[in-house]
């Protein structure tokens, strides 16, 4: 099993020039919410997703790959919401972290360098329509938490479970918060 290490937050505006960056179409149904066990289809791959309960930023994570007939027939049984939404690849932030950090952090500072910690920012699409999040996956728990957020990000909600794609297939209605 692999760690997924992640901090996840709301924006007060999108970044300039949206459609210059790479992006995704995600569709992806929960089976199991506690745990989370989910299917996703993202552009013309197909996946089973384990994440473990414990941790606020750092989760154990598995990914199973599976055919488009597997992927259709377990979508079938998802519970709630299907949750679809665009994910765009952003590079992160340059002052994403200060100097002294990087200096002292070799791999943490590799990863920044070459271009590996991105920002997924992910828009939602369907039933979801009008929320936007931005997540980060870094190579360290350390790193995480020597994050600077870009500056079109709002508010930091790593670990609050409204904003866990789980917990959203779950609801019966959605109203996006105004800032």
């Amino acid at each position: 099993m692999g760690m997924e290490i992640e901090k996840k937050f709301t924006v007060c505006r999108l970044p300039d020039n949206l459609e210059r960056y790479e992006f995704h179409l995600i569709e992806q149904g929960y089976l199991n919410v506690h745990p989370a066990i989910r299917v996703r289809q993202e552009d013309d791959h197909y996946y089973m997703t384990y994440k473990g309960m414990d941790g606020v930023i750092a989760k154990e994570e598995y990914n199973m790959e599976l055919d488009k007939a597997s992927y259709d027939h377990m979508l079938k049984k998802a519970d709630g919401n299907i949750i679809t939404k665009k994910r765009y690849i952003i590079p992160i932030n340059e002052d994403a972290f200060s100097k002294e950090y990087l200096e002292s952090h070799g791999s943490d500072a590799k990863a920044f360098v070459d271009g590996e910690i991105k920002i997924e920012l992910d828009v939602f699409e369907g039933f979801f329509e009008g929320l936007v999040i931005a997540e980060v996956e870094f190579p360290s728990v350390e790193a995480a938490n020597n994050y600077k957020p870009a500056p079109w990000f709002e508010k930091d909600v790593s670990g609050q479970k409204r904003y866990s794609n789980a917990q959203l297939s779950t609801l019966e209605k959605f109203i996006v918060e105004k800032a």
